[in-house]
């Protein structure tokens, strides 16, 4: 595997998180900084890994001690989690965590109000 291979699956998972995640930023190191987030820990840590590889891949070096087999690994890992994303399915979970959190406060809410009205004898 070459050094402009490395290169060219580093900038296909930048293009792919620009795309489906909607993080901006130069390079894939600048995106995973803003949205790292937003990836599940072990696409998260495979990212990480394949931007590590891009950068030791400018060393001739470095190259020759680069792992082939993982750095491919983490490349289809994170191409087969990222275009697995679309809009509706990230919109649809922005809306049942908004959902959660206005459930759990209504049900703070609700208890808070019985405690006091069973504490002032109300109930």
């Amino acid at each position: 595997m070459s050094a402009l291979a490395i290169r060219q699956m580093v900038d296909r998972v930048a293009a792919l998180m620009e795309e489906r995640l909607h993080v901006r930023g130069q390079g894939l190191t600048a995106k995973l900084k803003r949205g790292a987030g937003r990836l599940p820990r072990r696409v998260r840590a495979a990212a990480r890994d394949l931007a590590r590889a891009g950068e030791m891949a400018r060393d001739p070096r470095l190259l020759m001690q680069m792992d082939f087999e993982k750095v491919s690994a983490d490349y289809d890992l994170c191409v087969r989690h990222l275009v697995s994303i679309d809009a509706r399915t990230r919109i649809m979970g922005r809306v049942l965590a908004l959902v959660r959190v206005v459930a759990a406060a209504g049900l703070l809410a609700g208890g808070a109000a019985f405690a006091v009205a069973r504490l002032r004898g109300l109930i």
